[in-house]
């Protein structure tokens, strides 16, 4: 498919919404792999699937596609928020709940660990403990959708 192809498809419609909040997220969990990968030293194609990590992808995604809404609808309309609502449900999730969630199963593996004599295999394995987001990573994902749905309108306009 041609770029002006693409444009013409996507450009000022439901689909440049939808692609863009996609492509935020899909492109934050790569940044989020590469930074993972600086970090650590190691490679772990997991990063790709797993929750939580900087930036928040959900936070990214969410805004980008709040954003995108506010630019084709204007920010005055009804859609917008709406769409901004949900991000910000989203993003509360994400730095609340999901993180405490995360911190209570950490909490758990380590007193399965004491009782089960680090056999956690015993009781099923291990918790999930990496689920939800600091409020800085949830920030970070944020601004980058935002900063991405700008430059992914006039990319498409462009």
């Amino acid at each position: 498919m041609h770029l002006e192809t693409f444009r013409q498809l996507v450009a000022n419609n439901g689909y440049e919404a939808l692609s863009c909040g996609l492509l935020s997220a899909f492109t934050g969990q790569i940044i989020k792999f590469i930074l993972f990968t600086i970090q650590t030293k190691k490679v772990n194609f997991k990063i790709f699937t797993t929750t939580g990590g900087m930036p928040s992808t959900h936070s990214a995604g969410v805004m980008a596609l709040s954003t995108i809404v506010g630019i084709l609808e204007g920010y005055d309309s009804i859609v917008f928020a709406m769409s901004l609502g949900f991000s910000l449900i989203i993003m509360y999730d994400a730095a609340g709940l999901r993180r405490a969630a995360g911190k209570t199963a950490a909490c758990l593996n380590k007193v399965m660990e004491e009782m089960y004599n680090h056999d956690l295999k015993a009781v099923g394995g291990k918790l999930k403990e990496l689920l939800g987001h600091t409020p800085l990573e949830v920030f970070v994902g944020a601004v980058y959708g935002i900063t991405f749905a700008y430059l992914y309108h006039l990319f498409i306009l462009g």
